[in-house]
């Protein structure tokens, strides 16, 4: 019986370390670092308050602040709730002149 027990915690410890190890193609992928991980930096694009939205201004925007994405937002859009700190978001008025940026 003692040996079954001996056996069996073999086994067991043998399935744990396996699900630990790493496969040889796993290790051979690159790693590309920055994509994907560019937080927005709202005060950077603060120049475009007061100014009129375009898609020259808020691709210059969208640089500076360093985010992924940006996008206009008018007083009445309809817009999705979830946070996504690498976008920049301009919300205009209704003569779509930029009042406030802020990401999310």
């Amino acid at each position: 019986m003692p040996w079954k027990l001996a056996s069996l915690g073999t086994l067991l410890a043998a399935v744990m370390l396996a699900g630990c190890s790493s496969t040889s193609e796993s290790a051979k992928e690159p790693v590309v670092a920055g994509v994907g991980s560019g937080r927005c930096e709202a005060k950077a694009a603060e120049f475009t308050i007061g100014k009129k939205a375009s898609p020259e201004l808020l691709e210059q925007a969208r640089t500076r602040s360093g985010s992924q994405t940006a996008r206009v937002l008018r007083p009445n859009d309809m817009i999705t709730l979830e946070y996504r700190s690498d976008r920049l978001n301009l919300n205009t008025d209704a003569n779509l002149v930029i009042t406030r940026v802020n990401c999310g």
